[in-house]
Formats: structure tokens, sequence, C-alpha cells
């Protein structure tokens, strides 16, 4: 079966830094462009990032704009999120998930297939 396992979660103080990654089995993730979402309670989930499969070219999500940085390593079946300066409002479940396609929006878009199990990120002093 496929996996997609998610690590690097925790409790951080704001200000503070943490890196996130998902490593692929069972399915070859050098095909499929990544997004990262977080879903913070009482609030809808929404894309963070993304990382395209063929460019490696990323889009992110404005309040994460130069604290956020996603990467992909196809070799080791693993991308990556890393966390920097984080603030409160970043706390949440994130999840890293995959799909066919680039990471821009189209009138035919291809959903996301396969997600992580999520990992928590709390951001409190």
């Amino acid at each position: 079966q496929s996996q997609f396992v998610e690590s690097g979660g925790g409790l951080v103080q704001p200000g503070g830094s943490l890196t996130l990654s998902c490593v692929a089995s069972g399915f070859q993730l050098d095909y499929y462009t990544i997004g990262w979402f977080r879903q913070a309670s009482g609030k809808e989930r929404e894309r963070v990032s993304c990382i395209s499969s063929g460019s490696g070219s990323t889009n992110y999500t404005d309040s994460v704009k130069g604290r956020f940085t996603t990467s992909r390593d196809n070799a080791r079946a693993t991308v990556y999120l890393q966390m920097n300066n984080l603030r409160p409002e970043d706390t949440g479940v994130y999840y890293c998930a995959a799909k066919r396609g680039s990471c821009v929006p189209t009138p035919i878009e291809m959903p996301y297939f396969k997600w992580g199990q999520g990992t928590q990120v709390t951001v409190s002093s």
C-alpha cells in the first residue's frame, strides 16, 4: 500500500522554527506536485505552499511569504516545509498532499489524491 508519512511538528515559541517532512512510499513522488495545507481550530483548511513536480517552482499564501520555504528531494522521496519566525496564528494541523498537474489552479483541476496523516504545530509562549 502507498503511504505519505509526516513528521516534524511540535510546540515552539513565537519566533521559533520547525521543519516538516513528508516521505512517500508505494508511489512515485517525483511524478506529483505537492501542496502543504493547514487547518486551525475553527477555521477552514488553507493551502500554505505548493511545489511543482516538473520545474520545482513554488507558490506561497501571502501570510507565510518570506517565512516558509518548501523544497523536495525526489531521490529521497521526501518533501519539506521549513517554517521560520513562527507566529501563534500559524498554529494548526499541517498536511502534505499530492496531485498531478501544476500549482496553479485551472478550470479543470486535478484533485489532491494522497494525503499525509497530519502533524500538529503549536506556536505559543
